[in-house]
């Protein structure tokens, strides 16, 4: 090994202003290694998206870097999930263990926003509005090449830029997310929305076509919609209007007892999320190259089927944090990655069998309602879930480096 492999890292580059790349330029700074992040949207120009929730890990892993408190404060508190057929049968409940922190969900662009406003509160630097477009490892630093013909340099490369990441691409460009055979839609109404308050509950129904979720505290309704689509172009999701998508969800839980209609009578076109496809990244085989490496959503991203998108990209970014500060690059690169690939598929593919469910046909839907009680009521109790709810990220030395990246 060289003397620059021997090296800790003392600056870093961080593509992507998201949940994974803020939270881990604060954990990177707590671990004593400068950061910057590069994010391509400036503020205010990106969707807000729909609900998103952090559950009791992500909190946990947000408070190691104090950026907890910023998140619960504005979100909702959703202490329990509510799932229900489209007959209205109560099919199950998942509630927060009381000695955890309780879940919140607010809208997705609002989560970044505020822990980018953390970061730059703790004097992270900050540039919007710069688009990652290569890179050059060097062997003792990597040179990062903008869109506006400008570069930055620093030890390491962190790509936090999402599913479809131009890093990852530098790394194994034969990676492609995987379609889950849904598409979602959401978004927030203001004020009265046709639907009493949830009392802190998240309510999901398991329709006859598709399944749809909402909670509200009175004030603020956030909902969101999975309509099955064997396979859809992405030009008809940007060339279907919204009156048509509108009548397409109307017609999908027309025969459901749920919320859903009623919501969708105050659905407008300002506070409406675009249709995306549901993807996910089942497993990515490479996380590092060098002195780049891979984060959050990039590398492994689970459908928002799971809930923990945010969460485990939040653990990930602080995980990723104490390898470096206790280890040389290649070695705490392989060591962030042999401790968190196991947990993160694990949720992955979990949360590729409750899809399977969603876009369950008619027969394969009888079987689940009938089923689904007897199995929620036995492996949803807080004993059942801790491995995933409970998960803490104790900031303690790593002693004990992985197989390098770079290892024949």
């Amino acid at each position: 090994m060289t003397n620059s492999q021997l090296r800790k890292a003392r600056t870093a580059l961080v593509i992507g202003g998201g949940v994974a790349g803020p939270v881990a330029a604060l954990a990177l700074r707590k671990a004593g290694i400068d950061a910057q992040v590069f994010e391509a949207y400036r503020p205010g120009t990106g969707s807000q998206g729909g609900p998103l929730g952090l559950a009791s890990n992500g909190l946990n892993a947000l408070s190691v870097v104090g950026a907890d408190a910023d998140v619960a404060a504005e979100g909702m508190p959703t202490p329990r999930m509510v799932i229900s057929s489209g007959s209205g049968k109560v099919l199950g409940t998942i509630d927060t263990d009381p000695s955890l922190p309780v879940r919140v969900t607010l809208p997705r662009g609002r989560i970044s926003a505020l822990l980018q406003a953390r970061a730059e509160a703790e004097g992270v630097p900050i540039t919007y509005g710069k688009r990652f477009e290569g890179a050059v490892d060097t062997g003792r630093s990597v040179i990062a090449q903008f869109d506006d013909r400008t570069t930055a340099e620093a030890d390491i490369l962190i790509g936090a830029d999402g599913i479809r990441s131009a890093v990852r691409g530098l790394i194994d460009p034969s990676v492609r997310p995987r379609y889950t055979g849904l598409i979602g839609l959401g978004g927030y109404i203001d004020g009265p929305a046709g639907v009493p308050p949830t009392g802190g509950d998240f309510r999901m129904v398991f329709g006859r076509r598709a399944f749809f979720g909402h909670l509200s505290d009175g004030e603020r309704t956030g909902w969101f919609a999975n309509l099955p689509y064997k396979r859809i172009e992405d030009a008809d999701l940007r060339n279907t209007t919204f009156a048509e998508w509108m009548a397409r969800m109307r017609a999908a839980f027309a025969d459901d007892a749920g919320p859903a209609l009623q919501i969708l009578d105050h659905v407008t076109p300002d506070g409406f999320i675009p249709p995306s496809p549901l993807e996910d990244l089942p497993h990515v085989p490479v996380w590092c190259k060098g002195r780049i490496v891979l984060l959050g959503d990039a590398a492994h991203a689970t459908s928002p089927s799971s809930g923990q998108g945010a969460s485990l990209a939040a653990e990930s970014a602080v995980e990723l944090a104490k390898c470096l500060r206790d280890l040389p690059v290649a070695d705490a690169f392989a060591t962030f990655e042999s401790r968190r690939r196991a947990r993160v598929e694990r949720v992955i593919a979990e949360a590729a069998r409750t899809n399977q469910s969603k876009a369950a046909g008619p027969i394969a839907a009888r079987f689940r309602d009938a089923f689904m009680p007897f199995f929620m009521s036995r492996f949803t109790t807080p004993e059942k879930t801790a491995w995933q709810y409970a998960h803490t990220i104790e900031w303690l030395p790593v002693r004990q480096p992985g197989i390098r990246c770079d290892a024949p």
